[in-house]
């Protein structure tokens, strides 16, 4: 893997390159980087990933007719 030091001139461009980064690759890829840092997250508070969680209610509402 080869390692690139990039120096900012404000957080704001950082921010706009590292947007730009994530843009730029696959969803899968994107979609993998969530799943590891949420797994990070639950292993730094010793949670385990598997816990239940709150059910969610999807309703459904018909748009009036205009």
């Amino acid at each position: 893997m080869e390692k690139t030091v990039r120096i900012y001139a404000s957080q704001k461009e950082m921010k706009a390159d590292e947007y730009r980064y994530w843009q730029s690759r696959p969803v899968y890829e994107r979609m993998d980087a969530v799943a590891e840092i949420t797994l990070a997250t639950y292993a730094m508070k010793g949670a385990a990933p598997d816990v239940p969680r709150l059910q969610r209610t999807v309703v459904r509402l018909p748009r009036p007719q205009r």
